[in-house]
Parts: structure tokens; sequence; C-alpha cells
């Protein structure tokens, strides 16, 4: 065998020296003596009876530079007046997200109010807007009609507490309730000789204008058989003038084909001044808003899913719904000491699907999921914040209360509020 030549090591170069930003200090080791003997000195002797001081250790950052301790101060602790933040899910921005929340929870709870009668003679004329500043609010909200319409919302809410939509009613409707229903019958029959037409925008068919024409030119017609209910219908001769721009106001806008809570709004205004006229009395609340309520929204879902309405002045991402303020006012009312189902139970489907023909609440919830996609916490964050809440008296009582501050506080939607000789305005 041939022996290969050993190999040769080359020399060890040592890497250079890089200097070093700091030094930190190096602690010398203790003595021998010490280490071997602990009870040599005193100060050992102390340490041995004590317990390791790696247990009570806290370990403080030491500065890079020159190696001193770098901790930072310790925060100061909550105090009442700044109570740490409120836990909030991650969410979208929202740019109309309502800034005097602390205003509505502490203002009072709106109560229910009588509705003030008009007595006869009636000098009926139409209706004109009033209200441009905040001024006007102010006026509006200290008024007797601005309490009164109030807590005439307030008194139809009470009247449906436990309330399903089927539940029979404690009094027979009377025959203005009756003709009211006729009423949306008939606009509802206007829906279906005025179909929509072939249109690719994703707001506003215009044949919607069509079927606003419709109602414009039978309303004297529409109101009549209510008014003919009267105890003397020769006193309402003449009401058409005053009450017909508020329902025509109730469905929407015909020229920017929207709709939102300020038409809304002008249909309870609608009710208020029947009831103001004697044609709709306490009894028949519950058949207002059970029967002639709930058919007025069934006609407006029609209407918002047919001619693709706009909402008007809508609170985005913040708001109830794009369309409606009322029926979580009075579903609310309904589901108030219901032995089961809470707040929390919208967000079951089972619940959705089997109980939303029967309260307006959950009626709503489940058309706001189904015409909006991605999670429910970001599509309607204040949906699902309410849903939070323990019982339904305190979710009524807070919709009540941004019913009043939301809607009837709010310029751009009561612009639109009209005054007549029934809901007067008061300089």
């Amino acid at each position: 065998a041939t022996l290969l030549p050993r190999r040769q090591c080359l020399p060890k170069v040592s890497p250079p020296h890089r200097p070093k930003r700091a030094e930190l200090p190096v602690r010398d080791p203790p003595p021998p003596a010490a280490m071997s003997n602990p009870e040599s000195s005193p100060q050992a002797a102390a340490s041995s009876t004590s317990p390791p001081s790696h247990a009570g250790h806290i370990h403080t950052p030491l500065c890079r530079s020159c190696g001193a301790p770098a901790a930072a101060p310790a925060p100061a602790p909550w105090t009442g007046d700044s109570p740490p933040p409120a836990y909030r899910p991650i969410r979208m921005p929202a740019i109309n997200a309502p800034t005097n929340t602390a205003a509505i929870v502490l203002s009072p709870v709106p109560q229910p109010l009588p509705v003030p009668p008009a007595s006869p003679p009636f000098a009926f004329q139409a209706p004109a807007k009033r209200i441009a500043s905040p001024d006007d609010i102010a006026r509006f909200k200290d008024s007797t009609h601005g309490r009164h319409f109030l807590g005439f919302v307030a008194s139809l809410s009470a009247s449906v507490h436990g309330r399903k939509l089927s539940d029979p009613l404690p009094s027979p409707p009377s025959p203005a309730v009756s003709a009211l229903l006729d009423l949306i019958s008939a606009l509802s029959a206007f829906v279906a000789s005025t179909p929509p037409f072939p249109h690719s925008s994703r707001y506003g068919n215009p044949a919607f204008r069509l079927w606003h024409e419709k109602l414009g030119d039978s309303v004297n017609e529409l109101i009549a058989p209510i008014t003919a209910t009267a105890a003397s219908p020769s006193d309402l001769a003449g009401a058409e003038v005053e009450l017909a721009p508020y329902l025509l106001d109730s469905f929407g806008n015909g020229t920017r084909i929207d709709y939102g809570t300020g038409h809304e709004t002008n249909f309870a205004a609608f009710l208020y001044c029947l009831a103001r006229l004697g044609l709709i009395t306490e009894p028949d609340y519950p058949a207002v808003v059970l029967r002639v309520f709930a058919s007025y929204l069934d006609l407006m879902r029609t209407l918002q899913d047919t001619y693709l309405l706009e909402p008007a002045g809508s609170h985005g991402v913040w708001g109830l719904d794009d369309y409606h303020f009322l029926p979580f006012v009075f579903g609310a009312a309904q589901l108030i000491d219901h032995k089961y189902m809470k707040p929390k139970s919208i967000h079951n489907p089972d619940i959705l699907e089997n109980f939303s023909k029967e309260y307006m609440y959950l009626a709503c919830v489940m058309y706001v999921k189904k015409v909006k996609k991605g999670p429910f916490a970001e599509h309607s964050p204040m949906l699902d914040d309410i849903s939070a809440v323990p019982n339904w008296k305190k979710v009524n009582s807070g919709l009540l209360k941004m019913y009043k501050a939301e809607v009837l506080e709010k310029v751009p939607i009561m612009q639109h509020f009209l005054f007549g000789s029934l809901i007067k305005w008061e300089d």
C-alpha cells in the first residue's frame, strides 16, 4: 500500500477584532472561602437564612449603552373620571358613528302621552315645511305637539307589550282601522300593475315614479273612506287638503326614488292627525301597530325590493336599518318579558326563521342579514351591540330615546316634516 503524505494544517488565523459599542461590567466571582464556608461572614450567614434570591427576583431591563437599569415608570391607576376603555371588536371605521351616545343614554325615556283632540270647526290647510336649523328643532321639541307626537309613538309602543302579530286584538278593529288596511291593500295592487323597468343601476328603478303618480292621482279617493268613518263626516269636509301631503310623503320621494326614516315619520304623523280628529282612539292602538303598521312595513319592503329605492339619509354601517326605525321600537316592545327569547337571540338563525313572522324586530334583523353580506358585527355594529343588552325592556327604552335624538332632533330628517292646523308650528 502506498502511504499518502500527511496533510499539512494551515496556520490558524484569528478573525479581525471588531470593537463593541459598549461592554457591560462583569461581576467578580465570590472568593473561594465564601463559597466553601457560607458562615464565614455575617453577610453570608444572613443570606443563608433567606430564600434564594431568584425566587422573588423581578427582571429589570438594562440600557444597551450604559448598562444602567432602564425600568419604565408604573402607569397611573384607572380612576372614575378616566375609566379603562370599553372593549369593542375590530371593525371597519365608521364615518357616521353617533357622537352623542352619552347624551342619549342619560336622557329620560319618552313616556306615553294622550293625543290632544282637535275640536270643530276645523280650519284645514295645506301643511308646509318650517324646520331649517337646530333652533327650529329645539322649538319643535319643546312645543306641545312635539311632546305629544313623541308621546303618541311611545303610546303605540306600549300598546303592544308582549303581543305577537298573530294574537287576537283586544277589541275589534274600528272602521277607521279597516279603511286604513284597505288603503294599503290598494297601494299594494298598484305595485302589481306597475312592474319595474329593465334597469342596470344599483338603485332607483324609474317605474317607481309611475307608482308614485298613481298614488298622487288617487290620494283623495284613498283618504275619503277614512274620514267617512267619523261620527260627523260633514265636520271633516276638506280634510284631504291637510292629510294628503302626509300620506304622499309616507312612501318615499318619487323624484329621487328614495325612502328613509323621514318618510316613515310622516306616516306616523299621518296616524297622529287621524288620532287628533278622533278617527283613531287608544283602544285602536294595538290594531294600528299589529295590523296597519305591519302592513305598511310589508308594503315598503315590497317597494324597496321591487323598485330598488335608495336609502335616504342612511347612517351607513352604524344605522339600525338603511330604511326604517320604528319597527325596531315596536318589535322590541312585542318581546318585552318574553320567556325564552333574549336580545342575543337574534344571532340564532333558527329563531329568526321561525319567529320573524310574529315579531317585527326579528323580521327587520332577518331582512338586514338578507340584503347585507359579511359578518353581522361589521355591517350592523349597532344591532350587534344592542344584542348584548340584558333584556328587551332596556332595548325598547333605549330605542325610544334614540328615535328622539337621531330622528326627531336631526335637521336633515326633520326639515321635510310638515306643519298645518293639526300639527301646529308654534312661533
